[in-house]
């Protein structure tokens, strides 16, 4: 699979995750991940989780604008960058946000989510 389809597919497989069922995001992290969500950065797979289980809506959908990537210094490491609307269930207007994550191989041949940064867009 090439650069492009495998960061569609994560990020397909992603957003539908968090729509869905955010606690099972556990899966695409580890102990060293990192995310940095609206400036707080929270280290871990467990942290990271509770982190986005605990946001203050229960219901939401993403709809993804742009997805790109580019390979990164890390062997067989990836950059994915997304932008898009996140609509909250019972919110008139869309929210814009961009988020990247940076995707490394484990040893089983899958990715995980090293480095994952969300910032919500403002205009």
């Amino acid at each position: 699979m090439d650069g492009d389809a495998l960061a569609k597919a994560f990020v397909e497989h992603y957003y539908t995750t968090f729509d869905n069922n955010r606690a099972g995001l556990v899966n695409l992290y580890q102990d060293s991940s990192m995310l940095t969500f609206e400036g707080q950065k929270i280290q871990g797979a467990q942290n990271i989780v509770a982190k986005l289980t605990s946001l203050p809506f229960n219901q939401c959908l993403h709809s993804i604008t742009t997805v790109d990537c580019q390979p990164s210094s890390a062997p067989n490491g990836m950059l994915v960058f997304v932008s898009g609307n996140l609509q909250l269930a019972g919110e008139q207007h869309a929210l814009k946000f961009s988020q990247m994550f940076h995707l490394l191989p484990t040893p089983q041949g899958s990715y995980y989510v090293s480095n994952d940064i969300f910032r919500l867009n403002y205009a």
